[in-house]
């Protein structure tokens, strides 16, 4: 009698089950939608996997840090509150970790592959897809899409929307970058739209000798990273000789001080990365290095002394989508509107980010099975500020981004206020206005008698 019924529903593909695909599924069916959810693990497995288990955690065990002051930490209250299947899992299968929120990694596996299997409305099929299904659709193949599929949404798409090699320099938070240093200005007399910050030879030499002798990132034996002239790290360019850095991505060549006309040793650029002017990425600082160096040598860059990275510079094997040029903020894609998109393959970085855009992709291709318009989280809070920006972005040189406090409004300041005190005001605004989306949401659907789950 189940089945009967079930059938008779309106219903979506999900394609991966990874950390968005799991929370995409277990989200539409929740609203009521029948779901088929394919994962070719185990048939087919990837260089990165060790399993067939759902949302297989391939690197850390961590979700980033709780708390008010943590970018993170409202993201992960957020999924708590949407009833987020990685999120309640996560805290089933806990570990402790001081201020993060890590997990023992086969127990939570296990505990979302039976949440997402036991729902009477998800269909799951272990088979690989090498084109797009028909229909209503969720991509969510991760990092590693398959060459098949990967081929198809290049085909379809063309070839510049599809990226396969994450090359990304490090952001940095607006608040944070001294102004009273940096100067705006273009090169050869072009627009304004780049802060620059002037090196002398003694800041110069402090600073190559910092990136000479930083520590790079050693990569697992999937990635084989083999580095494009163009997107050479830096740390690659100061291996080959003093001046290379100068002559490349510091080039002071044009970029004289528009007041006093002086001249620098060397010039590091700052490009704007979202439609605010909140975050600012490092031109040509492209970069393997491990995080602790990295904000090492960034914080010897003039200006960048109490620089705050919002995320740091990654080269790895990565397939992803130029989100700015494709999608909508409610994950779908503006030219084919059956289709919405969740996770790496969006633009996202980190585990927890791929969960929550999996968790807004799935409830929104749900709501177009049911004949409603999707839905975008409000920009105080985390998600929408992270939808927002994959959507709004600067589309030349796009690179994934994860959740940080560069994505939503910064609240007034206050007269002795710290930053602390300052990202709780944001935390504590952020949640109440996604809880109340929330809540404004669920009161129509109760009223026509939506299924609850």
């Amino acid at each position: 009698m189940v089945a009967e019924r079930s059938s008779t529903l309106p219903s979506i593909t999900v394609v991966g089950a990874g950390m968005a695909g799991s929370e995409a599924a277990l989200a539409a069916a929740r609203l009521g939608v029948r779901v088929r959810l394919y994962e070719m693990r185990p048939v087919r497995m990837t260089p990165a996997h060790h399993s067939g288990d759902f949302a297989e955690l391939v690197c850390s065990n961590s979700f980033g840090g709780e708390g008010e002051s943590n970018a993170k930490g409202l993201l992960q209250a957020e999924m708590l509150a949407a009833g987020g299947v990685v999120m309640h899992s996560a805290h089933a299968c806990r570990v402790p970790a001081g201020g993060a929120l890590a997990v023992d990694r086969e127990a939570f596996s296990r505990r979302v592959t039976e949440t997402v299997r036991d729902h009477p409305l998800i269909e799951v099929h272990n088979e690989e897809l090498s084109c797009v299904p028909e229909g209503i659709v969720v991509l969510a193949t991760g990092p590693l899409t398959a060459d098949a599929l990967a081929a198809d949404l290049r085909e379809r798409l063309g070839t510049e929307f599809l990226g396969f090699y994450d090359a990304a320099a490090p952001v940095v938070d607006i608040d944070s970058i001294d102004m009273s240093v940096a100067f705006r200005k273009g090169r050869y007399g072009q627009a304004a739209d780049y802060l620059n910050l002037p090196f002398s030879r003694e800041r110069y030499d402090r600073f190559f000798e910092l990136l000479a002798s930083a520590r790079s990132h050693t990569g697992h034996d999937w990635e084989n990273l083999e580095f494009f002239e163009g997107c050479m790290p830096i740390e690659e360019l100061a291996r080959r000789g003093y001046d290379t850095p100068r002559f490349g991505p510091l080039k002071p060549v044009g970029l004289e001080h528009p007041e006093s006309g002086e001249r620098f040793f060397a010039v590091a650029q700052l490009r704007q990365e979202d439609a605010h002017g909140r975050m600012w990425s490092l031109v040509g600082f492209q970069t393997g290095l491990k995080w602790g160096d990295q904000k090492e040598v960034v914080r010897s860059i003039p200006g960048l002394e109490e620089a705050e990275v919002v995320r740091y510079g990654v080269m790895h094997r990565n397939t992803y989508l130029n989100a700015p040029r494709l999608l909508e903020p409610s994950l779908r894609f503006r030219d084919h509107p059956g289709w919405f998109t969740a996770g790496v393959l969006a633009g996202t970085e980190g585990y927890l980010e791929s969960s929550a855009t999996g968790w807004l992709a799935g409830t929104n291709a749900a709501r177009r099975a049911l004949g409603q318009e999707p839905l975008v989280p409000p920009e105080e809070s985390m998600l929408g500020g992270l939808v927002r920006f994959l959507s709004g972005a600067n589309p030349d040189g796009f690179q994934p981004m994860n959740a940080n406090w560069g994505l939503v409004p910064s609240t007034p300041k206050r007269r002795g206020e710290g930053k602390k005190e300052r990202r709780g005001a944001m935390y504590r605004r952020g949640l109440a206005a996604f809880e109340a989306w929330l809540a404004a949401q669920a009161e129509p659907e109760a009223a026509a008698g939506a299924p609850a789950g």
